[in-house]
């Protein structure tokens, strides 16, 4: 009577996409949090000083610089605390995670005149945030979208 010590298959293992989005959603925590720090900053040298940005011709979304600084500061402590729930596993850290990476997305497309590369690579992380928050399978079936 010999014993078989091989583990079984059973069909329950977890797949690499799924790891992908768990690392990922780790890294759009932080990548959040990270956000949410140069947006505060952002909005401070928008608040503090109106010549930090370039003065633009006409555009459609034309703001006064020290709106946009205001926007920038308020959306980036909300983006920063988002950014810790999502760390800690909080569930409206995903839901408000997904909702403030998408205003993110929209807001840095309207400021693209004043920094367009820093708005490009800001739009480049929010997607990726996203992405993660989105294709996490770390919750049930009922507790997605």
């Amino acid at each position: 009577m010999s014993q078989n010590t091989a583990p079984r298959k059973t069909g329950t293992q977890p797949s690499t996409a799924g790891s992908w989005a768990a690392g990922g959603t780790l890294f759009a925590g932080v990548l959040m949090l990270v956000t949410g720090f140069m947006d505060v900053f952002q909005g401070i040298a928008g608040i503090a000083e109106d010549d930090v940005y370039t003065r633009i011709g006409d555009y459609v979304f034309k703001f006064n610089l020290t709106t946009w600084g205001w926007i920038h500061l308020i959306l980036g402590v909300i983006v920063a605390i988002t950014g810790v729930g999502i760390l800690k596993g909080a569930e409206w850290g995903r839901v408000a995670g997904i909702s403030l990476a998408s205003l993110n997305l929209l807001l840095q497309f309207l400021f693209l005149p004043y920094q367009p590369w820093w708005a490009l690579f800001s739009m480049a992380i929010s997607i990726f945030v996203i992405w993660a928050l989105a294709t996490d399978e770390t919750y049930g079936p009922n507790e997605r979208f």
